[in-house]
């Protein structure tokens, strides 16, 4: 799987080759059992580790669409990554990976 770094280098390698940009993203929904009970944790306030999985989960899918898609274009590695997050509509966010394929030697 093609390694990935939030720096613009990958230490003791030279890039060669920058390739373009390399995105992953997911959707994903809250369920009515999760709202059920982090609308009972926001009583007492704290984490709300039902989220905190969700969105965990879905970062994970994001960057390894984002390491499939460096893949496809023929990279050895992805600098500059970055992550962000949206409202898609009410009760759903689209998590993104993105960063620069580059081919290293």
């Amino acid at each position: 799987m093609v390694e990935w770094y939030t720096t613009e280098t990958v230490a003791g390698k030279e890039i060669i080759q920058h390739l373009g940009v390399a995105m992953g993203s997911t959707i994903r929904a809250r369920n009515i059992g999760r709202d059920i009970i982090a609308g009972l944790r926001t009583l007492v306030g704290g984490e709300l580790p039902e989220y905190t999985e969700m969105m965990a989960h879905a970062r994970n899918q994001a960057i390894e669409r984002m390491q499939q898609r460096a893949e496809e274009m023929g990279g050895d590695a992805i600098v500059s990554v970055r992550f962000s997050t949206a409202m898609v509509m009410q009760g759903t966010a689209e998590v993104m990976a993105y960063g620069t394929a580059v081919k290293c030697r």
